[in-house]
């Protein structure tokens, strides 16, 4: 990680808030330079996690999705129909949740690191089963010793907008 006053420092693309905002305003939120914004390696870790809570979702492999998540009392899901509040309730949701009907197509996939540390993934998610919606998540992901994890994650399905049924 370059630090102010480096001789050098990568160029990477910004987007976003973040490209808005002036480095020693990123550097305060997020502990790392503007510039440090979607290192490679680190944006390939978390695609990488995020494609097998994907396929650990649509295949209900509770195991996974249960290990996913940080296991912290202050590990936050706000789902479709509930409000998780710690992981002992996102394990108890997992291990009640019926496993038909998980299928899912998405798209917008949006996955950004700022730093080497954190991220946070969106999607777009569409079900055969409804039709007429669009699923939404968001996810927090941190890195911790023991790997990649999700601190907080909200779901949220709406009607489709006129105009964009896939």
């Amino acid at each position: 990680m370059q630090r102010r006053g480096s001789a050098e420092r990568p160029k990477v693309e910004t987007r976003g808030a973040l490209a808005q905002m002036s480095e020693d305003v990123v550097k305060a939120l997020t502990g790392v330079w503007r510039d440090a914004t979607q290192l490679t390696a680190f944006l390939g870790e978390v695609t990488a996690a995020f494609a097998r809570y994907e396929q650990a979702l649509v295949t209900n492999d509770v195991a996974v999705l249960n290990a996913t998540f940080r296991d912290d009392p202050r590990t936050l899901r706000y789902g479709v129909g509930e409000n998780l509040y710690g992981a002992d309730e996102i394990k108890a949701f997992r291990g009640a949740r019926s496993p038909v009907g998980l299928a899912r197509t998405c798209s917008r996939t949006v996955i950004t690191t700022y730093g080497r540390d954190f991220a946070v993934a969106s999607t777009l998610f569409h079900r055969a089963s409804s039709p007429s919606k669009v699923g939404r998540q968001m996810q927090t992901w941190v890195r911790f010793d023991e790997g990649w994890r999700v601190v907080a994650a909200h779901v949220s399905l709406i009607d489709e907008p006129a105009g964009t049924l896939p």
